[in-house]
């Protein structure tokens, strides 16, 4: 891609510009010395629309602008289940989820875990996370957005990681969420903006002039079998997205366990004002997921129609990119994908960084740290976190063909026993701790055995059959203990009226549950 000097200058300012943002939000009263809550919670100062601008830039990363395309491409807008399924989620995460973890005033997931069972839980399940951001989610947004970076600035995607690196490093480190979050609002101003720059010009491409509508219309009419939402057993690409157990199957686990349980994603509702704050906040993420599918799938779609020259599936959107952004706006398209990049790099490098200091730093390394210990260390671990991921990126996702599945699918390895040990939690006073490690424990052994035993089942079915054989397990081992006489120490009191949301929310939420339903009668 030839980038003319106004692109640069709208690129490299971009650049700047979150950087500025993100130290000057930073700033604090004077006389005032950043606390653990100003860092990992931003005070608890977040209004309902940050949170859900915040949400959607932190989810919105390579994963979708690179990974989700190049799967637009080879699968269709059946990929877009994700997405749509996303929004169902974030309402019953509002409204079932989020009221408990602020009455429980928790920092981080695993700490939620040790309120609600015991310390071996949470010690386990935080060194899970925390390898898991660093070697999953930090890795795999490194890499896809260096891939862009590579094809649109001639460079090496070695040191397009790097660059990415450095400039995310830069604000987050020193401010902590409420810069992260703060950056996000804008971030996701150009995600959405910059991403429809590059729908258009791909529509407008494939009606050859006529305007993305028309572009739209052929696109229906010249690639019919992309626009299918539930695929067929014959279709290739069944195994990733199973027919109608997308909508009844392990869609649900993948989904609950990211939007209900993640630390990265919950973190952000954790800063909130209020209840109703988060819940508004949520409500408005959930609009914002139902527009994404244009932004990163359909020019997947419209890349396989215009019969884009690429080597690998994950190329199509830098195809898009290099070959119909004009020269003045390719600037602007790039600024989307990299602020989609550095608004997850940033999240990621926070959580990491939260979960690892409240949860293994303070719970069992220095109890009596101090609030400026604590965010020394939390510097610290971001730094260490972003390095390795650096180091690995390329060597570890470098031969993947769909980066978006591979993620996926690895990750759906221990979703499962994520989504039982917190519904059981949340919901089944009678859990006990043994019952809820044992299914900890059980959860990627399980998956190894399905997976190996049913090889040709696909993976999100394969997480549905894994989740019942978890729910059975912490169920008979709990109904076990009881009967000899063990309960839980602690259970989540859940007060009436806790779940109550007022009349905006309930709209919100009604509405955009007619429109999945027009959207799945319509493309089934």
């Amino acid at each position: 891609m030839n980038f003319s000097t106004l692109d640069f200058i709208v690129f490299i300012g971009y650049c700047l510009l979150i950087i500025v943002v993100g130290i000057w939000v930073s700033r604090e009263k004077k006389g005032h010395t950043k606390n653990s809550t100003d860092y990992f919670l931003a005070s608890k100062s977040l209004p309902w629309w940050a949170i859900g601008a915040s949400l959607i830039a932190s989810n919105i990363s390579a994963e979708q602008f690179i990974g989700m395309s190049g799967s637009g491409f080879a699968i269709g807008l059946g990929i877009a289940s994700y997405e749509f399924m996303a929004a169902a989620t974030l309402i019953l995460v509002a409204k079932y989820f989020l009221p408990i973890y602020i009455k429980e005033g928790i920092f981080t997931m695993p700490q939620f875990l040790k309120l609600r069972y015991d310390d071996r839980i949470r010690t386990s399940l935080a060194i899970f996370w925390i390898m898991l951001y660093i070697f999953v989610n930090l890795t795999s947004v490194l890499y896809l957005s260096a891939l862009a970076l590579s094809v649109v600035l001639g460079i090496s995607t070695t040191y397009a990681t790097i660059g990415l690196a450095v400039v995310a490093v830069s604000y987050s480190i020193y401010g902590g969420l409420k810069a992260v979050a703060w950056t996000d609002v804008i971030q996701v101003i150009f995600l959405i903006m910059g991403g429809l720059v590059t729908t258009y010009l791909a529509l407008d491409a494939v009606s050859g002039g006529a305007g993305p509508v028309q572009g739209m219309g052929m696109l229906f009419e010249q690639a019919p079998e992309k626009f299918d939402m539930i695929l067929s057993e014959d279709n290739p690409f069944y195994k990733d997205l199973p027919g109608i157990s997308v909508l009844v199957g392990g869609l649900w686990i993948a989904n609950i366990s990211y939007w209900g349980f993640n630390q990265y994603i919950v973190q952000r509702a954790l800063a909130a004002k209020s209840v109703k704050e988060v819940q508004w906040g949520l409500v408005f993420a959930a609009f914002l997921k139902l527009l994404i599918p244009l932004v990163v799938v359909i020019p997947g779609i419209a890349a396989f129609a215009l019969n884009a020259d690429i080597s690998r599936y994950d190329e199509a959107y830098p195809w898009l990119l290099g070959n119909l952004v004009p020269t003045g706006m390719k600037g602007l398209a790039f600024a989307a994908l990299i602020a989609a990049a550095l608004s997850s790099l940033s999240s990621m490098m926070n959580s990491t960084a939260t979960i690892f200091t409240m949860d293994i730093y303070k719970a069992h390394l220095k109890k009596d740290a101090t609030e400026n210990q604590m965010v020394l260390t939390g510097r610290l671990v971001s730094l260490f976190a972003i390095i390795v991921a650096v180091l690995v990126a390329e060597p570890l996702l470098g031969g993947e063909e769909q980066v978006f599945q591979f993620i996926q699918k690895y990750t759906g390895y221990v979703s499962p026993g994520i989504v039982v040990l917190f519904l059981f939690g949340l919901f089944w006073k009678r859990t006990t701790s043994n019952a809820a490690l044992a299914a900890a424990i059980a959860s990627v052994p399980f998956s190894i055995i399905i997976d190996l035993s049913f090889p040709e089942m696909p993976f999100l079915d394969q997480m549905g059959l894994v989740f019942l054989l978890l729910s059975t397990l912490v169920v008979g081992y709990t109904l076990w203990e009881n009967s000899k006489g063990k309960y839980p120490d602690s259970t989540v009191q859940i007060e009436k009226g806790l779940f109550r949301t007022d009349g905006i929310f309930n709209v919100a939420a009604t509405a955009i549950v007619f429109v999945l339903a027009a959207m799945y009668i319509i493309f089934w």
